[in-house]
């Protein structure tokens, strides 16, 4: 846990413009004043394009004392890949100006935007796990089957226009489509298994898409571990009922599994499409996640009791 004082620093601020109904341009210059004031030398840049805040970390010279970003979970997924990929790695700050801000919730960051901003001047260092997928990272949530691919399958336009609504119309438009699975061959901790499966979830945070995620109760941040669901197809409406009761209930069944794990693998037949911090992450036939303890810092509010109490 380390304590950004106020003394003259250099940050480098990465936005998304269009990200949560493009917030972020009625808060810019309030958010700037904010590091300003607290001593920071701010340097600005506004994404381009999907993957240009990687590219841009990546590419960012030696020098900064932080780098912040503000926009939704895969603005953030981005960044955290880039600062993934650098051999010197420094704080990252966090304004969510996103639609859901699901690892914002999991971390108590504000949702309001000069607040938020305030936490990264004055917060305290996180030091977080993150998950490496095949060759790729992601901060909080891989996932593949049903639903999984609404986040970044839902128009910009219409998140703009609707917000976190928007995911909930796309959702509610697909109710009564045939629930598809996919044949896969699971491996961790020296179990192997073989099914059917219609949903899996990788996981390091209270929240995903925006609702409590199953099993929040024992979610540890910095332990090293995944909190893993995978459901296997139901064959009847009976058996889609008890599906429904053990995800209601955050409980396991002969369908429905939940544990926790550091790796874990998955082989399948075809290509399934997997979705990394609510982007897409690639359709693939082999997968490899390997959680990477603490492995980026990132400012949290002082009084989260995060580095103390882990368990939410």
């Amino acid at each position: 846990m380390a304590v950004l004082m106020n003394m003259q620093k250099k940050m480098y601020f990465i936005y998304n413009p269009h990200a949560g109904m493009e917030r972020i341009r009625s808060n810019l210059l309030d958010i700037i004043d904010i590091f300003v004031k607290a001593d920071f030398e701010v340097t600005v840049y506004p994404t381009q394009d999907r993957g240009d805040a990687s590219r841009a970390v990546r590419e960012m010279k030696d020098g900064y004392d932080l780098l912040v970003c503000s926009g939704g979970d895969g603005t953030l997924d981005e960044v955290v890949s880039g600062m993934m990929q650098r051999e010197k790695k420094i704080p990252v700050g966090y304004v969510p100006a996103g639609s859901t801000n699901d690892f914002a919730r999991t971390l108590k960051i504000p949702r309001d935007m000069r607040k938020a901003a305030e936490v990264v001047t004055r917060g305290v260092e996180f030091k977080c796990d993150t998950g490496s997928f095949n060759d790729k990272y992601f901060v909080y949530v891989a996932a593949f089957g049903v639903f999984t691919d609404i986040s970044y399958g839902t128009e910009q336009d219409l998140k703009n226009t609707f917000g976190h609504l928007a995911y909930i119309m796309e959702a509610m438009s697909r109710i009564g489509d045939p629930l598809e699975s996919f044949h896969m061959k699971v491996v961790h901790d020296g179990i192997t298994e073989e099914n059917d499966y219609v949903y899996g979830m990788i996981s390091n945070s209270v929240s995903v898409a925006g609702f409590k995620s199953p099993g929040r109760q024992n979610v540890i941040l910095d332990d090293g571990l995944f909190e893993v669901a995978l459901i296997k197809k139901p064959e009847d409406p009976m058996e889609l009922g008890e599906v429904a009761g053990a995800v209601m209930n955050g409980s396991s069944n002969d369908l429905v599994s939940y544990f926790k794990t550091d790796e874990i693998s998955f082989e399948s037949s075809g290509e399934v499409a997997w979705t990394l911090d609510g982007e897409f992450g690639g359709s693939l036939k082999e997968v490899n996640i390997r959680n990477c303890r603490r492995a980026f810092g990132i400012m949290v509010p002082a009084d989260a009791g995060l580095p103390d109490k882990m368990s939410f």
